[in-house]
């Protein structure tokens, strides 16, 4: 009842900005009768998707050099490799998100959890994660921020991290090395296995067009990694050689049409 709600009260708030060009946080707890708090992860959550810009005190439409731009779509891939991550997390989960396109596809897929502890190293993901109705616990690693990947890394990321205990990490790969494991084209990889080592298990979550892409960088190997999950355009062979790897394999189905 309490998701079907947020829904109306969303659909209101874009309904009532299209007529005036502007909401406030104030009048619309007031109409909903409802928290200041609720209406700010309203707005956020509809900034997210790109639907409005926030103000101080509310928001505004969009301008129309923006709304005639198009869109990136997360595309049905990342889509279906989120929602068969999702399916492992349990709640009161301790999970770390890295950064990454197909990591961030599973933020919204953990609206239904309960009690989540969440680390991220991207500002992207803690912001998605902040928009949430049933907000979890965020964390942030902090650290020295690396325009290449658009998170944060270093020796003061890695530290923070060595302090926490994790039961699942999900990070994404820029490439899958069959006989080796996860690879980056990023030289700076020290996070991510500290992050696999805080972790109890570690899932990754890949497109099948980045199987056995030639990239230098080993990050995780086949050892460290429990599950990766891919779509479901993974050659047969491919899937095969994957398996005598000791990796529990998931082929997401994407949704047709």
């Amino acid at each position: 009842m309490s998701k079907r709600n947020t829904q109306q009260r969303r659909h209101t708030i874009i309904t009532e900005l299209n007529h005036s060009g502007q909401v406030s946080v104030e009048s619309l707890a007031r109409q909903f009768s409802t928290s200041e708090v609720t209406i700010r992860k309203d707005l956020s959550a509809l900034e997210a998707s790109g639907l409005l810009l926030r103000r101080y005190g509310g928001a505004i439409s969009l301008p129309s050099e923006i709304t005639e731009q198009k869109p990136e779509n997360v595309s049905n891939r990342k889509l279906a490799i989120a929602k068969e991550a999702a399916k492992l997390i349990k709640d009161h989960h301790r999970i770390i998100i890295d950064s990454g396109r197909t990591t961030s596809a599973l933020v919204p897929e953990l609206a239904a959890k309960k009690g989540l502890v969440v680390m991220t190293n991207s500002l992207d993901i803690a912001c998605d994660l902040r928009a949430l109705e049933n907000e979890p616990t965020i964390l942030m690693t902090g650290g020295t921020w690396d325009p290449q990947s658009e998170a944060f890394q270093g020796q003061v990321a890695e530290n923070v991290l060595r302090s926490y205990d994790f039961d699942q990490l999900f990070i994404g790969a820029d490439g899958i090395d069959i006989q080796r494991g996860t690879t980056t084209f990023n030289e700076l990889i020290g996070l991510s296995r500290v992050m696999a080592e805080a972790s109890r298990e570690i899932i990754v979550m890949v497109e099948s067009e980045k199987i056995n892409r030639k990239i230098p960088n080993l990050e995780l190997s086949w050892q460290q990694i429990h599950t990766l999950i891919t779509d479901d355009e993974i050659l047969p062979s491919v899937k095969e050689q994957l398996l005598q790897q000791g990796v529990n394999l998931i082929c997401a189905q994407q949704t047709k049409g």
